[in-house]
């Protein structure tokens, strides 16, 4: 499974890579579109320029042939003006044929551009929906890790209630398997006693016979966190509470990788004083906040 969501990761990253890149494309199209059309106005603006110049040259030709069939005696001026206004209107039709073309081919410029841009559209659409399908795999699957954990969860915390029996120094809240520190351990020492080092291996080896069955692509990981009450601690090996729970909580580590639990299935924590459960100030609530807790976590 943990194969299966990393090539859904890395195939949603790649159509994500993919649509960025026909944006690009898209963005790249719509500017050239722009520069087109723009040009398309700029011709069109000089094809009407040259038109109103055909348009004076014919009129201009009209007039001077009119005035070459009034006055024989500027004849040969007139001729010559008329011949000079006939060559200005073929230059200005000519320029307005070019132009023409001109505009034709921008025109089919412009067509092949919208079409592409079009296309682009289209696939980015298809691969945000493949992105939004690989997104919703992911999901599922790791929502499927998840439920399968917390059934080995489930049957962890049921065995160990088994084990251990029904006891208030020793309890299960929520995903958390609470154990007092007087159950562990002697006053602000870090040292298992010997019936904390019993309670310890019999929760090993529940874990172990539990652990065995979970599947391989299950990353699951067994924190052990360290906690303490408010009261300044009174002891020569240890500066702080803080200082104490850690010292706890990488005891119960240890031993449990003693007991035969993967290195990389254990790790320990330490909260001092900062998380209590019990905000009171009596010595039951105060006794309720020096715990050990374990908890099976997804990593």
């Amino acid at each position: 499974m943990e194969r299966r969501i990393a090539a859904l990761q890395a195939q949603a990253e790649e159509l994500n890579r993919t649509v960025t890149a026909d944006r690009a494309t898209v963005e790249a199209r719509v500017a050239d579109l722009a520069r087109l059309q723009q040009e398309v106005a700029r011709l069109n603006a000089l094809r009407e320029q040259a038109e109103r110049a055909a348009q004076a040259a014919a009129q201009a030709q009209a007039a001077a042939q009119a005035q070459l069939a009034g006055e024989a005696q500027r004849r040969e001026g007139a001729e010559g003006q008329a011949a000079e206004q006939q060559r200005l209107s073929e230059a200005a039709r000519a320029q307005v044929a070019l132009l023409t073309r001109q505009l034709e081919e921008l025109r089919g410029q412009i067509n092949r551009l919208a079409n592409a841009l079009d296309a682009s559209e289209s696939r980015d659409r298809e691969n945000e929906a493949q992105v939004v399908n690989l997104r919703a795999q992911l999901n599922a699957a790791l929502a499927s890790r998840v439920e399968e954990l917390q059934r080995y969860r489930s049957e962890f915390f049921g065995r160990l209630r088994e084990v251990l029996g029904d006891r208030p120094e020793v309890r299960i809240v929520g995903d958390r398997f609470i154990f007092q520190s007087e159950v562990l351990f002697p006053p602000a020492s870090s040292e298992l006693s010997p019936t904390g080092q019993d309670q310890i291996r019999r929760l090993a080896r529940v874990l172990l016979d539990i652990t065995a069955r979970i599947p391989s692509d299950i990353p699951w990981l067994l924190r052990v966190d360290g906690h303490a009450d408010r009261n300044p601690i009174r002891s020569n090996r240890y500066a702080t509470n803080w200082e104490l729970s850690a010292a706890r909580a990488i005891a119960v580590a240890n031993l449990l990788m003693e007991a035969g639990l993967p290195a990389n299935r254990v790790a320990a924590a330490a909260f001092g004083e900062h998380q209590p459960i019990d905000p009171g100030d009596t010595p039951e609530a105060l006794a309720r906040n020096r715990r050990i807790e374990l908890r099976l976590t997804d990593r």
